[in-house]
């Protein structure tokens, strides 16, 4: 939803309505995660896209059913077998979009959501997509507070500790509930989508490589910082896309930010002066991925110099070094695709091979949130 919010709010403000598509659930090979969106405006424009293009046609016709009046609607999409010409994805996945009208009477806390998003501060918003009660009603939580309901304070009670959870985790996706919030019950069906702020790339080393991984870096959703010790070299002239040039020695900047599970850190230096130190910290705390970049010999040495500092061998074993995949990669730009493949890859579970050489789906899940999925990049709704 994050794509197509600011266009949602010019229309709500002006005293528009619009059709909201959004995508609830997909399975096997959709294009789109959960949370994508597609708005169509009452004057006939289409933003965003919740298929790639497969559906658009079809639910743009939804959306301006529901402009005119109609109910909010869940539907599914998938290939279809029986009809060549039917509305369906090519993929060979199946996908459920959930479409409703928002204006300012349905929707009133729109306006308070994109002012939290716009401000990069964490805010989940809930909405009920099928069962008894309403679809289309709205919860939006925030970390100490909520807004809206969904029908009934035991729902919205349920429904705002689960969204501070996946919050955290910077997750989207749908949960079940019964009608007063019963966890073992499934009748209501309510999708999350969290709207955190943008995961973190820490580039330590202020090389000609370094450039071309923050560039990648922004490109996949990334707050970027890039840390060296030598002022000459950290400038942001030399990193115009980086959001911060940090001059420090690098494990005394790593010791005074906040480094979570969705944060990824990319060590270019190969100087044992900086990376043993920075290593040493890195190591230790819950980071998506640490690449480090060296030669395998460079590598070697710093492995030893590390276990004399006392890290155990799981601990080592959290470092991707040498940095990247092996495609092949020599210029800085072609070494920043090698990491940041490895850094999806490593995300969602990819092995890394050519999809050609493999059988089976082409899409990854992460154990334990097939109905939760992030979007890529950690870039969320």
């Amino acid at each position: 939803m994050r794509e197509v919010m600011s266009d949602l709010v010019s229309v709500v403000r002006r005293g528009g309505r619009a059709g909201l598509v959004t995508v609830v659930g997909t399975f096997q090979s959709a294009p789109r995660p959960a949370g994508a969106s597609m708005l169509v405006t009452d004057t006939g424009e289409a933003v965003g896209s919740v298929s790639g293009g497969c559906i658009e046609g079809a639910v743009y016709e939804l959306a301006q059913e529901v402009i005119a009046g109609g109910e909010p609607v869940k539907q599914r999409y998938g290939v279809s077998d029986d009809d060549a010409f039917a509305v369906g994805l090519t993929c060979g996945g199946t996908i459920d979009v959930f479409v409703e009208a928002v204006d300012a009477q349905t929707f009133p806390q729109l306006g308070a959501l994109a002012e939290t998003v716009q401000r990069h501060e964490p805010v989940a918003l809930a909405t009920v997509v099928s069962g008894p009660g309403e679809p289309g009603a709205h919860l939006v939580v925030w970390p100490d507070t909520t807004e809206g309901s969904l029908g009934g304070q035991r729902l919205d009670d349920a429904v705002a500790d689960d969204a501070r959870g996946m919050l955290d985790q910077g997750i989207t996706g749908v949960r079940r509930y019964g009608a007063d919030g019963e966890r073992r019950m499934d009748e209501l069906e309510v999708l999350v989508q969290s709207f955190a702020p943008r995961p973190r790339m820490l580039v330590f080393g202020a090389i000609d490589f370094a450039a071309a991984v923050v560039r990648i870096g922004k490109f996949l959703g990334y707050h970027v910082t890039v840390c060296d010790a030598r002022p000459v070299f950290a400038t942001q002239r030399r990193f115009p896309d980086a959001d911060e040039v940090v001059v420090s020695w690098p494990h005394d900047f790593l010791a005074g930010v906040s480094v979570d599970a969705r944060t990824v850190i990319c060590v270019l230096t190969h100087d044992p002066k900086f990376d043993v130190p920075l290593l040493e910290a890195a190591l230790r705390t819950p980071a998506a991925y640490i690449g480090v970049m060296g030669s395998r010999r460079t590598h070697a040495d710093r492995l030893a110099r590390l276990r004399e500092l006392g890290l155990s061998e799981e601990e080592l074993g959290r470092m991707s070094a040498p940095v990247g995949l092996d495609i092949g990669a020599r210029t800085p730009e072609e070494t920043a695709i090698s990491i940041a493949a490895e850094i999806i890859a490593a995300r969602w579970g990819g092995s890394g091979r050519r999809l050609s050489e493999l059988t089976g789906p082409i899409h990854h899940d992460r154990i334990g949130e097939r109905e939760a999925r992030p979007l890529a990049g950690g870039a969320i709704s």
